[in-house]
C-alpha cells in the first residue's frame, strides 16, 4: 500500500510541473501596467470575444483590399512558398458588396451630406482653387496622414490591389518555415528593434540573449519590443489552434495541436521565453484595447457609416460595433499611454518619431513573407496594429472631432484602416481565447 502511495505522490510531483510550466507565470500584474492576466480573460472572453467575432463575419469586415504582390524592399527574393496551403484566392468582383467595390477611403462621410451641404462644400473649393492648387493641397493632406501613420498602406486603386476574403482564407498553419521565415523575424527583431549591442548567434540563445538587452530600456523601447514579441505570439498561437492535423487524399483536418502549442511555448524548450511571450500578448491586447476605447467618439459621428449598400445590415452592424467599442471604454484598467513619451518634449518627439519608422519598416518587411496566407495576415495584423498606435497618438484630434458636418476633421481613418484595425484587434482577442483552451488540453494530456 506504501508503495502504491509512494508512486502516486511520484507522478504528481512530475505531471505538476508538466502541466503548469507552460502557465505557471502567466499570472498576475503586468509589467508598466495597472492590469491583471486574470481580468483580461474574464473581460475577454466572457464579454467581449462572442459580439467581436459576430461583428467580423459581417460583409463589411470579412472582406480586406490588399496588394499581396509587392516586391520585397530590402533583399531579393526570387521564390514564393509553393505549398498548397499557401495560396490566397482573391474575390471576383462580383462577390464583393456593391458599396465595398466602389467605395473609396471616406466615401461614406461624404454620402452623409445632404445635397445643398455637398454643393457648399465642394463648390466652394471649386469656385475658389485652380486645379494645380487643388492638386498640390492633395498632396500636402496625403503627406500629411503618412506623416501620422505607423504602417504602410496598400493603395487602394492599384489594378494589383484585390479584396480577399477573410473567412474564405484563415489564418493557420500552412507547412511555410525554415530559413525564409526564420529570416523574416530576425530581420524584424535585429534591424528595427533600436539595436544596443550584438545578439548570439545560435538561434536558441538568441530570444533570451534579445530579452536581457531589453530589460534596461526606457519604457516606450521595452514596450515596442513588447508589441512586436506579443504578435509574433498571437500567431504562434493561431498557428497551433489551426494545425494540420491530417492531410489524406479525401480529407484535410485542422485542430488544436498541443505538442506544437508547447514547442513555442513551453518554458523548458523555449530556455524560459514562452512564459514571457504569452505576457506580452495580453500588453499588446492592452494596447489594441485601448485604441478601441479611445477611438469611440470617431466612430459615433453620424458621418460615419460601416457603408456596404445594405442599409438594414449597415444599420445593425454600426450599432454592434459602437457596443463593443463602448464594452472597451468600461474596461476597469486600461493602460495608460500618457506614460510614454512623458519626458523632455524634444527627445519624446524624437523617441516617438524613431519609433513611428521602425514600425513603419516592420510593415514593410510583411512584402517579404514568402507564403502569400501569411502575408495577407502579417499585412492585416501590423497594419491594425500600426492603426491602434496611430489612434493612441491622436488623442487630441479625436478629442476635436467638429460636431458639424460641414467642418472636415483632421483625424481621419480609411476603410482600410478601420477593417484591419478591428480584425487584428480580433487576431488578439482570439489568442487570448485559445490560451484558455489549450490550458485544458494540456491539463488533459498529463
Amino acid at each position: 500500500m506504501q508503495a502504491v502511495v509512494f508512486i502516486l505522490l511520484f507522478l504528481l510531483q512530475v505531471s505538476d510541473p508538466v502541466r503548469a510550466r507552460c502557465f505557471c507565470q502567466v499570472t498576475g500584474h503586468l509589467d508598466d501596467c495597472a492590469c491583471d492576466v486574470e481580468t483580461i480573460d474574464d473581460f475577454n472572453n466572457n464579454q467581449l470575444f462572442p459580439k467581436l467575432q459576430t461583428l467580423l463575419e459581417s460583409d463589411y469586415f470579412r472582406f480586406y483590399k490588399v496588394n499581396l504582390h509587392k516586391p520585397c524592399p530590402f533583399w531579393t527574393s526570387s521564390s514564393h512558398c509553393g505549398l498548397r496551403d499557401c495560396a490566397v484566392k482573391p474575390c471576383l468582383p462580383s462577390e464583393v458588396p456593391e458599396g465595398i467595390r466602389s467605395s473609396s477611403h471616406n466615401k461614406v462621410s461624404k454620402k452623409q451630406l445632404d445635397g445643398c451641404e455637398q454643393a457648399e462644400h465642394l463648390g466652394a473649393v471649386d469656385v475658389s482653387l485652380s486645379e494645380k492648387t487643388r492638386e498640390a493641397l492633395q498632396d500636402w493632406s496625403r503627406h500629411d496622414d503618412e506623416a501620422e501613420r505607423f504602417c504602410v498602406v496598400d493603395d487602394e486603386e492599384s489594378p494589383d490591389s484585390q479584396h480577399v476574403d477573410l473567412l474564405l482564407n484563415p489564418e493557420r498553419f500552412t507547412g511555410y518555415k525554415g530559413p525564409e521565415a526564420w529570416q523574416i523575424w530576425n530581420s524584424i527583431y535585429e534591424e528595427n528593434c533600436f539595436k544596443v549591442g550584438p545578439l548570439a548567434s545560435p538561434l536558441v540563445k538568441r530570444a533570451r540573449r534579445f530579452y536581457v538587452r531589453w530589460r534596461g530600456q526606457c519604457v516606450e523601447k521595452r514596450a515596442f519590443y513588447r508589441l512586436i514579441s506579443g504578435l509574433h505570439a498571437s500567431i504562434n498561437i493561431h498557428l497551433s489552434a489551426r494545425y494540420l492535423l491530417d492531410d489524406s487524399w479525401y480529407q484535410k483536418k485542422w485542430g488544436h495541436n498541443a505538442s506544437e502549442f508547447r514547442r513555442r511555448f513551453d518554458s523548458e524548450l523555449t530556455a524560459g521565453e514562452g512564459p514571457r511571450r504569452l505576457l506580452n500578448l495580453y500588453f499588446l491586447y492592452l494596447i489594441e484595447l485601448r485604441a478601441l476605447a479611445k477611438a469611440l467618439p470617431f466612430f459615433q459621428q453620424p458621418s460615419f457609416q460601416l457603408y456596404t449598400g445594405r442599409a438594414e445590415e449597415d444599420h445593425k452592424h454600426k450599432e454592434l460595433l459602437l457596443q463593443i467599442l463602448q464594452a472597451a471604454r468600461s474596461f476597469p484598467l486600461h493602460f495608460d499611454e500618457t506614460s510614454l513619451f512623458a519626458g523632455d518634449e524634444k527627445e519624446a518627439a524624437k523617441l516617438k518619431e524613431d519609433i513611428r519608422l521602425a514600425f513603419l519598416n516592420i510593415s514593410r518587411i510583411m512584402d517579404c513573407v514568402g507564403c502569400f496566407k501569411c502575408r495577407l495576415w502579417g499585412k492585416l495584423q501590423t497594419q491594425g496594429l500600426g492603426t491602434a498606435l496611430k489612434i493612441l497618438f491622436s488623442g487630441r484630434q479625436i478629442e476635436a472631432l467638429p460636431k458639424s458636418s460641414r467642418q472636415t476633421p483632421r483625424f481621419q481613418l480609411s476603410r482600410q484602416e478601420v477593417v484591419s484595425l478591428l480584425n487584428a484587434f480580433g487576431r488578439i482577442s482570439t489568442s487570448v481565447r485559445e490560451l484558455q483552451n489549450f490550458r485544458s488540453l494540456l491539463s488533459e494530456n498529463t
